[in-house]
Parts: structure tokens; C-alpha cells; sequence
């Protein structure tokens, strides 16, 4: 790796490293290690995997509940249960109440951390083509894997906890920058809609750095600011004119407002793109592969097929196909002796649908 290799580490990550060895370390695999005889990243990759989960609960802990001070116990008018006036945790007679029970966090910790939202963030932000691999690696295309993806994610958060000494500050800006868990959350995506436009339409994806920004203003109503500054983080679009530029308390704070402001530049002038404009015209004949482009590309889930059949008077076949997608209120049906054509035409429907539905969500 060389400097101008960093910068762009450190500016998708929002960090900058004291010890650059570290960062290239998280980038190494074990193939690579054996064959140069270096330090791998799968001890960087353990530490990362439990900073992940331990910053997750952290917030959870803030999203979902709070602690709450509660008065003595009294009885209800019944006298059926007893009775608490809630205030806030002032003293020591406090309650962490949360909004979602265990399992519902255990349900939205698995989104955040699994293989497929990490690897798909490390796609997003464009590193795997900074991973340093040895020919075995090379020739299994480990490079495109979501495994490895996912091991250099954890690796990264690993080395930013070693090099930052732990810091607990940091290491949440960190896991907020590379995951941005609200748009997962939330239903707010706006960062992965500026990504893929911009994938779109100059191939490669947005690129971003961070600065400070010391405020008079601000530092009078928040004297902390004078020691640390509000972080300024810069965007740009590949090859686009406009450059995107945004402040926070932290810099993932910074990143989540310069993607949201892009994200509302590019619809305001009409430059995002539709479901529409994936498809040149739906076909029969492709509908099956069209409408699995449009589940890859994130718009739906993937469809499903349902087949049924039955015979006619002279014991001929004759197929029914049902096509399903979780998140389309409608389902469409369509018969022919043929089991594949009468996919293809249930397919056709629903592709037809979804292209005018998402069409009107917009």
C-alpha cells in the first residue's frame, strides 16, 4: 500500500491511523502472510468481531430504552398489581425498560451483523480491492467472496481498536461510518441509493474525507468543541461536478448528513434513477431473469414459484405457476401445458406490476 492507498482507507472509514501498519495488517490474509512472511489479520479479525457486537448492544441500549427511576411501590385502585410513577433516573431506584424484547434485538443484531450486510458494506465502500492476497487466494477469487469481505471488516474494527487504545468514542464512530446502521434499520437508504448511483453511472463508488472545523459560534454554546472541533466530511460522486460537503459532532454523524444531502440533490433535480430505467422493455421470454435483476439490485425480495399441477379431460398437463415476492401485495398466476412458459408468464405479470407500483412510490 502506498500513502495515497490510506487516504482513501481512512477517508471511507472516517480514522486516521497513528500506525499505518495496522491498517495495512487488517488488509492482509493468511495466504498472502505464509507467502511474505508478515502478520495476517485473523487475531486484528477476532478483536473486530466482538468491538462489532459489543457496539451494537451499545446502541441498542440508546436507540431502544433508557433507565427510568420509579417512586415506592404502590397499590393499584383493584388492588389487582402494584403501581409505579416513573421519573427520571436521578437518584438510584432505576429500571433499564426497553422497546423490544430479547428476541426482536437478537432479530435486529442478526441484520447488522451478518455476512451479508458486512460484506455488502465493504463492497459499498470499495476496499476489497486494497486486500492483500497470496496466489491460492488469487486463483479462488477470494477477492469477491462475502466471507473474506466480512473477515476484513471485522479486521478493520480490529485494528482501530488497538490503534486508538481502546477508545470506546472512536471505535463507535467507526462501526457507525462502515455500517451504517440506521439506514438498515430505519428504512431511511439513502446511502446505498447515492452508492449505486454513482456506480451507476461512472463505476466506481462515492469517495469520502474527513476534517475538522472549529466553530466560534459553536464553541461558545459547547466549550468541548474547542478541543476536538466538528467534523467536516467531504463528498464526491466519481467523476461528478458537484462536491457534497456536511458537518457533525462525529464523523459519522458528518458522513449520515453529506449522503443525505446528496441523496436529496440528486432527487430534487431528478437524476436518481426508477425501477424503470433498469429495464429497456419487459419481455416474455427474459421475464424470469429481469425480475431476479430487480430483487438483486435491492428493490424486492427475490420472487418465488409456486407450481401446480392438473390434468385436462384427455390426461394432458396443465401447469399453474404462482409468482410471490414477500414484499409485493399482489400475487399473479398463470396456466399453459408447459411448466416454463407458464412461469415465464406469471413472471411477465408480476414484473409488469412492480414496474408501475415502485413506479408510483416513487
Amino acid at each position: 500500500m502506498n500513502e495515497n492507498d490510506y487516504l482513501e482507507i481512512e477517508g471511507q472509514i472516517g480514522y486516521t491511523f497513528q500506525n499505518k501498519g495496522l491498517l495495512e495488517q487488517a488488509f492482509v490474509r493468511r495466504s498472502y502472510s505464509q507467502e511474505h512472511n508478515v502478520e495476517n489479520n485473523e487475531v486484528l479479525e477476532f478483536y473486530g468481531d466482538k468491538v462489532l457486537e459489543f457496539i451494537v448492544g451499545k446502541l441498542f441500549s440508546e436507540w431502544y430504552g433508557s433507565v427510568r427511576e420509579k417512586s415506592d411501590k404502590r397499590i393499584s385502585p383493584s388492588g389487582a398489581m402494584p403501581m409505579y410513577t416513573w421519573r427520571s433516573p436521578t437518584g438510584q431506584n432505576g429500571e433499564y425498560c426497553s422497546d423490544y424484547n430479547e428476541g426482536k434485538l437478537t432479530e435486529l443484531r442478526k441484520l447488522l451483523v451478518s455476512r451479508q450486510t458486512l460484506a455488502q458494506r465493504i463492497y459499498d465502500m470499495d476496499l476489497e480491492p486494497y486486500l492483500l492476497l497470496g496466489k491460492s487466494d488469487e486463483n479462488n477469487g477470494a477477492r469477491d467472496k462475502d466471507s473474506v469481505r466480512e473477515d476484513l471488516f471485522e479486521a478493520i474494527l480490529g485494528a482501530v481498536a488497538i490503534d486508538s487504545g481502546w477508545d470506546l468514542k472512536k471505535m463507535q464512530d467507526v462501526v457507525e461510518v462502515m455500517l451504517c446502521p440506521k439506514d438498515l434499520l430505519f428504512d431511511d437508504n439513502h446511502v446505498h441509493d447515492v452508492v449505486q448511483w454513482t456506480i451507476d453511472e461512472y463505476g466506481c463508488v462515492p469517495s469520502t474525507c474527513f476534517n475538522s472545523y472549529f466553530s466560534p459560534l459553536q464553541c461558545l454554546v459547547d466549550p468541548s468543541i474547542n478541543s476536538r472541533g466538528l467534523c467536516v466530511c467531504h463528498l464526491t460522486l466519481g467523476n461528478y461536478h458537484k462536491e457534497f460537503v456536511s458537518t457533525g459532532n462525529k464523523c459519522a454523524e458528518a458522513r449520515d448528513n453529506v449522503y443525505r444531502f446528496a441523496y436529496q440533490y440528486l432527487k430534487e433535480n431528478g437524476l436518481l434513477h426508477s425501477i424503470k430505467d433498469e429495464i429497456d422493455e419487459p419481455d416474455e421470454q427474459l421475464a424470469i431473469n429481469q425480475l431476479e435483476i430487480l430483487a438483486r439490485r435491492d428493490y424486492f425480495e427475490l420472487p418465488e414459484y409456486k407450481y401446480t399441477e392438473t390434468h385436462d379431460k384427455n390426461g394432458n398437463p396443465i401447469w399453474q405457476v404462482t409468482c410471490m415476492i414477500d414484499d409485493v401485495d399482489k400475487v399473479f398466476n398463470a396456466t399453459d401445458s408447459s411448466k416454463k412458459k407458464a412461469k415465464k408468464k406469471a413472471a411477465l405479470k408480476m414484473l409488469n406490476y412492480v414496474l408501475e407500483y415502485f413506479d408510483e412510490e416513487d
